[in-house]
């Protein structure tokens, strides 16, 4: 499908994914028995921390169990296409990032789901700019002087991402097409492994949230040299942002939403982002899990997330074709 088809498909089909009725032969009200979120991360990254503090709440307003399961593997595939195969009833969940949504549909030829028609959007979570980060022995403390290493030093940095076509790698990509640098790509499964190989130097620089990092960068293991967005963060005033650096355009960012099978009953829909915007609206939950951790706290409607979808796909189509990333 063309992009501009695509796109259109996106604002119809997601607005048309909410819109549909409980089935009235429900005899028990949802939810009834355990819910299951699904996460195509490992364990252990910001996104697997936030899904289980998620779990925990809703397991706690709902009194259900509700069990964070971790199905890393194919850039987020294994896990998207297994929860568009669930069932519609309210379930079985994804909380996931952009790779799934806005990233895939055109890294891919095919894909097993389509990220429109198998998919209810329910919230998006929140939004976080990542980090460029370097091995504390990299001779290079910004992206001026990385630039200059990189152009006097041709192949022998490497940096991780965590897989073709992750937003590590679009960011990278862009900004090696844009500073005319030979910077080696070496995919990880995750976060969790990728930022370990920049702090033992089997890499040289990786892309982070905050929450990864933070630590590692405040005991001068990792060394942060720019983060994307168009504001410094609160919790690293000194980092300076691309575009200060002279990069406006790397687009060093990521979102994680929440979506429900294509189909799920409109009320199970209009439950879930309910207790997600009660949640969001805790202080002590907004502190210590969203800004502590360096995000952006969106948890609008499922509405709002259509809209930022078909922008956000936009945008990811473009990144694509310049990186040049394809995958199999």
């Amino acid at each position: 499908m063309k992009a501009p088809v695509r796109l259109l498909a996106i604002a119809a089909l997601c607005l048309g994914a909410g819109i549909v009725l409980c089935n009235p032969a429900a005899a028990q009200p949802y939810p009834n028995k355990p819910i299951r979120i699904v996460v195509p991360y490992p364990a252990g990254g910001g996104i697997d921390i936030l899904s289980r503090v998620i779990g925990q709440r809703l397991s706690q307003r709902f009194n259900q169990s509700v069990v964070v399961e971790n199905k890393p593997g194919a850039g987020t595939i294994v896990a998207a296409e297994a929860v568009a195969r669930a069932a519609a009833d309210g379930y079985t969940l994804l909380i996931t990032t952009d790779a799934t949504m806005s990233v895939n549909p055109y890294l891919y030829a095919k894909l097993p789901y389509d990220p429109v028609k198998d998919f209810a959007p329910v919230t998006q979570l929140v939004f976080l700019n990542q980090l460029l980060v370097a091995n504390a022995a990299l001779p290079a403390g910004n992206l001026k002087e990385l630039v200059a290493y990189a152009k006097a030093n041709p192949g022998k940095l490497n940096y991780a991402s965590y897989g073709i076509g992750s937003q590590p790698h679009l960011a990278m990509e862009i900004f090696k097409n844009q500073a005319g640098v030979d910077i080696v790509h070496v995919p990880y499964k995750g976060i969790p492994q990728a930022v370990p190989a920049a702090i033992a130097g089997e890499v040289q620089l990786t892309f982070s949230g905050a929450a990864s990092t933070q630590a590692h960068i405040k005991a001068g293991r990792l060394k942060a040299l720019a983060i994307g967005g168009s504001a410094r963060l609160a919790l690293l005033p000194e980092v300076p942002t691309f575009a200060e650096s002279g990069f406006p355009d790397v687009p060093a960012n990521a979102w994680f939403g929440l979506f429900a099978p294509a189909g799920t009953p409109r009320e199970v829909i209009t439950l879930l982002h309910a207790e997600v915007t009660r949640l969001f609206k805790d202080p002590e939950f907004v502190q210590k899990e969203v800004a502590a951790k360096g995000y952006e706290l969106v948890a609008g409607t499922p509405e709002a997330f259509v809209a930022f979808l078909v922008g956000d796909a936009k945008r990811n189509a473009q990144a694509v074709r310049i990186s040049g990333a394809r995958a199999e």
